[in-house]
């Protein structure tokens, strides 16, 4: 197949794959508020935030490897393939031991991260719980990244979203028969540790030759470039950890493990949309990967530039979306006493758009392998972040915390990240970048602006009046991007795509 061909099915099965997912989460989370209490909602989502700074130690060396499979893969170079997979899997085996061993020594100060600690009996296990389906996802996920690389994540996507299905399925039954936190966890390791085993076991059909030992090591030369790599994405696993995984542990140690729970309902929505669109932007890092290795910096830039376009339609219109729709919806789905303030929704929106403006950037910056260059920003990144949350949240409340997320970026990836692509990936001036961004951006606020005109004129949350709703956030941000963006190369790019079909 066609590069173009493979991003497309990978694309079509992580849109469907998602779109199913978060159907099936916002039941399954509806379930859950009904049948717990609303603290077991904030535990939740406290102990996946802690989970995730965690997984720090994997040190980013996944991304790493996977770059480095890119060329191999390319060639048909099975014997490096085979080298590379089992230094993979030697390392995340490690990872995985890391991870349990940091959880379990972590146990004994889980009531350190929460303001007003809740009476709810078995804390600790339900945290240990967290800590063994964490790390047991690392015993055998290292085959699913060579399934990525060459172009099929469409395979690994029906086995999570099958996965995915049958757990949430078996634990709203659970929950309605037996109301168990506990063994709503048991499910989930249950799930996370077959679903890994089914993935392995599909590589080894898929690339046969995974299965006897490896003729020969990797050479220094290669893990000298992978160390490099690694060491590099250690700051940026650093950074992308903190900036993003310490709000709820912000909230949970300044305001409360109730507003964690709330907060748990919009960042469900929010990371359900991401991941849909995260999937569209990984299901192309294979063939970005493989243009930068076969292809000139023209050419990866007009591609650049034509996806860095759709990342911007994406996350444009989803923000107008949300910014209108959010609150209605989450009144409705589970009642008006989880809202947050509309300026706090604001922010946390904006927070999103600047976050998936930075897709298209990251997908080309980490297919070119360009990890080294910003290895130090995540750095100032993370701690811009936590002195302005902190600094936020005592001026401000609760919205400053979010306030220093948008800060953090601002300051730091904004800028830097696009500045590394095109100095050492494109070799071009970054100003013709910030023009698009800075044009992209303008038309999204017009739109988004008569777009909230017209829907503030539909004042009630009947379910008549939000489906009305979305019917305007659906057609005036489009028509808007439309008519502006109608004559442009980019438009004609995804038009040239579709006649030919790649």
């Amino acid at each position: 197949m066609t590069r173009t061909r493979q991003s497309l099915i990978n694309i079509a099965a992580a849109l469907g794959a998602q779109a199913g997912s978060l159907l099936i989460s916002v039941v399954a989370r509806y379930v859950f508020v009904r049948v717990l209490a609303a603290e077991f909602l904030g535990i939740n989502g406290l102990f996946s935030n802690m989970l995730n700074m965690l997984s720090l130690a994997e040190l980013g060396i996944g991304a790493a490897i996977t770059y480095s499979l890119y060329r191999p893969i390319a060639v048909n170079d099975t014997t490096r393939i085979k080298a590379l997979m089992d230094f993979f899997r030697k390392a995340y085996i490690t990872i995985g031991l890391v991870i349990f061993v940091l959880g379990i020594g972590l146990t004994p100060f889980i009531d350190v991260f929460i303001k007003d600690p809740p009476k709810i009996p078995q804390l600790k296990l339900y945290f240990l719980l967290f800590v063994v389906n964490n790390s047991i996802s690392y015993f055998y996920s290292y085959k699913r990244s060579l399934i990525i690389a060459s172009q099929r994540e469409y395979v690994s996507t029906a086995y999570q979203f099958g996965f995915f299905l049958m757990r949430n399925m078996v634990q709203i039954a659970v929950l309605l028969t037996a109301a168990d936190f506990l063994l709503y966890l048991m499910v989930q390791l249950a799930s996370t540790l077959l679903e890994n085993i089914f993935v392995s076991r599909k590589a080894d059909v898929m690339f046969p030759y995974l299965k006897g030992p490896p003729i020969q090591r990797l050479d220094r030369e290669s893990l000298a470039v992978i160390k490099k790599n690694t060491f590099a994405m250690v700051f940026h696993r650093l950074g992308s950890v903190i900036v993003f995984g310490t709000d709820n542990l912000l909230l949970s140690k300044l305001v409360g493990i109730l507003e964690v729970g709330f907060y748990s309902n919009y960042s469900m929505i929010l990371i359900a949309l991401d991941r849909v669109f995260s999937r569209i932007f990984n299901a192309m890092k294979a063939s970005i990967g493989n243009i930068g290795a076969t292809e000139s910096s023209e050419k990866a830039m007009n591609v650049f530039n034509a996806i860095n376009f759709l990342g911007f339609w994406i996350y444009g219109f989803s923000s107008i979306c949300l910014i209108n729709l959010l609150n209605p919806f989450i009144a409705l789905w589970l009642g008006e006493r989880f809202l947050f303030p509309m300026p706090v929704v604001g922010v946390i929106v904006l927070n999103f758009y600047l976050t998936g403006m930075r897709k298209s950037v990251l997908s080309f910056k980490d297919s070119f392998g360009l990890f080294w260059h910003d290895r130090y920003k995540p750095l100032l990144e993370a701690l811009i972040n936590l002195v302005a949350s902190i600094g936020f949240f005592f001026i401000f409340g609760m919205i400053g915390i979010f306030i220093g997320t948008t800060a953090s970026t601002l300051l730091t990836c904004f800028w830097v990240e696009p500045y590394v692509l095109y100095k050492h990936g494109f070799k071009s001036p970054v100003r013709d970048y910030f023009w698009r961004y800075l044009s992209y951006s303008l038309v999204m606020v017009f739109a988004g602006v008569i777009t909230s005109l017209l829907v503030n004129v539909v004042a009630e949350t009947q379910i008549t009046d939000f489906l009305l709703k979305m019917m305007i956030c659906a057609v005036v941000p489009n028509v808007v991007f439309l008519l502006s963006f109608f004559k442009t190369k980019e438009i004609r790019y995804f038009l040239g795509k579709l006649k030919t079909k790649g």
